[in-house]
């Protein structure tokens, strides 16, 4: 018995190529997240994150391949993440997650997908709202 996992679920490498690139598109242009990039160009976070949520929604292991453990909240630990960028970045994740075609993510996997992207965004939150 041959089973598929999310990543192939959904169409693969392409989605998630079309999703992470739909998100950075939006944080390039919005002034609280894009301060959180200390790179010029966004292409190697734009890979980063790409290989991280295809390991993740079970695609290849690339990112741990070559990066090691995920270690998220360690990851961005030295950024500022207040509740303005956590609100920032949710509303470009799920924006950018509009831009794929029902056809490839239907309504269950795109609720599963939500509820991740949103309780992960609350978990980097590290800087209280009085700072």
């Amino acid at each position: 018995m041959s089973s598929t996992t999310f990543y192939e679920e959904i169409g693969g490498a392409e989605t998630f190529r079309k999703l992470v690139h739909e998100f950075y598109l939006r944080v390039a242009d919005d002034p609280v997240l894009r301060s959180l990039y200390p790179e010029e160009d966004l292409g190697p976070a734009e890979d980063r994150m790409r290989m991280f949520l295809e390991q993740y929604w079970g695609g290849p292991t690339t990112y741990s391949d070559q990066r090691g453990h995920p270690r998220l909240r360690m990851r961005h630990n030295p950024f500022q993440v207040d509740r303005a960028a956590h609100d920032a970045w949710l509303t470009h994740m799920l924006s950018a997650l509009d831009t794929i075609d029902a056809r490839t993510l239907d309504d269950a996997h795109r609720a599963a997908m939500v509820d991740y992207f949103t309780r992960a965004a609350a978990m980097m939150v590290n800087t209280p709202e009085d700072v």
